[in-house]
C-alpha cells in the first residue's frame, strides 16, 4: 500500500489522478502544507470501519435528524379471504 498526497490545488486540477491513486492506498489532502482530508476507495472505507450498512445504522448516524424523509402513509385494511 502506497500514500499519495496531493495539495488542494492538484487535487482541484486532476480528481482523476486522485481517484486512481486510491486503488493504491490513501490519498492525502494538503491545504497549505499540512494534512487536511484523507480520500480512501469505499472498499477501503468500510474495511477500515467494518462497516455494513443497513437502515438502523443509517438511521443511527450522526446528522441523519437533520435528512428531511417523509414517506407516504399506507392504510392497511383486513378483507375477506376466499377460501372456494
Amino acid at each position: 500500500m502506497s500514500i499519495t498526497t496531493l495539495s488542494s490545488r492538484e487535487l482541484n486540477q486532476d480528481v482523476t489522478r486522485a481517484k486512481k491513486a486510491t486503488k493504491d492506498g490513501p490519498v492525502f489532502i494538503t491545504d497549505r502544507g499540512k494534512p487536511a482530508h484523507v480520500l480512501l476507495s469505499f472498499a477501503d472505507y468500510q474495511r477500515l470501519t467494518k462497516q455494513r450498512r443497513n437502515i438502523a445504522d443509517a438511521l443511527a448516524m450522526p446528522g441523519a435528524e437533520n435528512i428531511e424523509f417523509e414517506p407516504p402513509r399506507v392504510t392497511i385494511t383486513a378483507q375477506p379471504a376466499d377460501l372456494s
